[in-house]
């Protein structure tokens, strides 16, 4: 039997000792180093070349992101973020971590009663993060991949006087880089509002808004229950960690009823809302992402007459929720990342034809 082989990467002797304790608890894996700096995190992954990593962010000597940065680039191996990070700079390095390609993020174990519950967590987490498809270079090579799509891959064209009043974004793994290369690639003159629904974890999501409107020139903010949708005309409006982001009556309202497939927020719930909203004046996209939400939300708006896209496979970190989409016919278009930005672009400008 193949073990899974993990580099534990933390500079807390005790915690670092913790998370090996648990991870030897489990016969089929294996601990096959520890490092208690960024420096040392390198050395080991280049000399053992680990299945998967546990990184920490704040460290002496080099950090967990300047570590993740060196290690995708280099030796790429699936990264698991574990940090107890809670402050706007250090969740700031989190959010820029997982843009340069690690794959997810857990909180570090609290030493209480849920400690429990958290073990099993975090290996179910750890074996996820393992099976995750790395590369080297990461956006260097989904630009080059996409570079060569644009030749073979059509754009979409807006239909004849469809007038699209809203967009709509649903990611999940790696969805922080899908989203900043999409909202990258929009023009100054995009002035539809846009809608945001990311899975990201609530002690690590307080301050994605703020750091994702220091991505783009546009305005980035999480919503307000009862806002009026027309307010939020050329901004990215996103749902908070911990609550569904629904649209109604033409205003955006917050609701903390239960998860949609294990997801609070869900980009079904908004997808679905939409749909029995303004469906057909919308647009909605579903980027890279482990599972299925946003599946049958993207297919309920195609069938109310909106315009919908699905990331493809070549271009997306997990191809699964933009697949589960693919083959259940939900999307009009699907695409490389590269050119999902200007199709929305497209779609937003009069004087388009119908090519559906």
């Amino acid at each position: 039997m193949t073990k899974l082989r993990v580099l534990v990467v933390e500079d807390s002797l005790t915690v670092r000792k913790r998370l090996c304790e648990i991870l030897g608890s489990d016969p089929e894996i294996e601990v096959v180093g520890e490092a208690q700096d960024g420096k040392l995190a390198i050395e080991l992954c280049l000399r053992h070349r680990p299945d998967a990593i546990t990184m920490d962010m704040m460290m002496p000597v080099m950090s967990g992101l300047a570590a993740t940065e060196y290690i995708m680039a280099h030796c790429p191996t699936p990264i698991l973020v574990v940090s107890a990070s809670t402050n706007r700079g250090e969740l700031f390095k989190t959010y820029d971590a997982l843009v340069a390609g690690a794959v997810d993020v857990l909180e570090k174990p609290l030493g209480d009663a849920s400690d429990t519950a958290w073990e099993s967590n975090f290996i179910a987490t750890l074996r996820l993060v393992s099976r995750i498809r790395v590369v080297t270079h990461h956006r260097a090579r989904l630009r080059a991949a996409d570079h060569l799509a644009q030749r073979t891959v059509p754009m979409p064209l807006p239909p004849i006087g469809r007038n699209y009043q809203l967009a709509a974004i649903g990611a999940s793994t790696g969805g922080p880089g899908a989203v900043v290369d999409v909202l990258q690639a929009l023009p100054a003159s995009f002035r539809l509002p846009i809608l945001l629904v990311l899975h990201i974890s609530e002690p690590f999501g307080a301050a994605f808004a703020e750091w994702l409107d220091g991505q783009t020139p546009r305005r980035v903010a999480y919503a307000l229950d009862g806002e009026p949708v027309a307010t939020a005309a050329g901004r990215v409006v996103m749902a908070p960690p911990g609550q569904h982001l629904t649209v109604r009556n033409g205003r955006f309202w917050l609701t903390r009823e239960p998860e949609r497939h294990s997801c609070r927020p869900s980009v079904d719930v908004l997808f679905d809302s939409l749909a029995q909203d303004c469906g057909a004046v919308t647009v909605a996209c579903l980027l890279t992402g482990m599972g299925r939400d946003g599946a049958t939300g993207l297919l309920a708006i195609r069938e109310a007459g909106g315009f919908t896209i699905a990331q493809d496979e070549a271009s997306c970190v997990v191809y699964g929720m933009p697949r589960e989409a693919a083959l259940l016919g939900a999307a009009c278009r699907v695409l490389p990342l590269s050119d999902i930005g200007p199709a929305l672009a497209a779609l937003s400008g009069p004087g388009a034809r119908e090519r559906s």
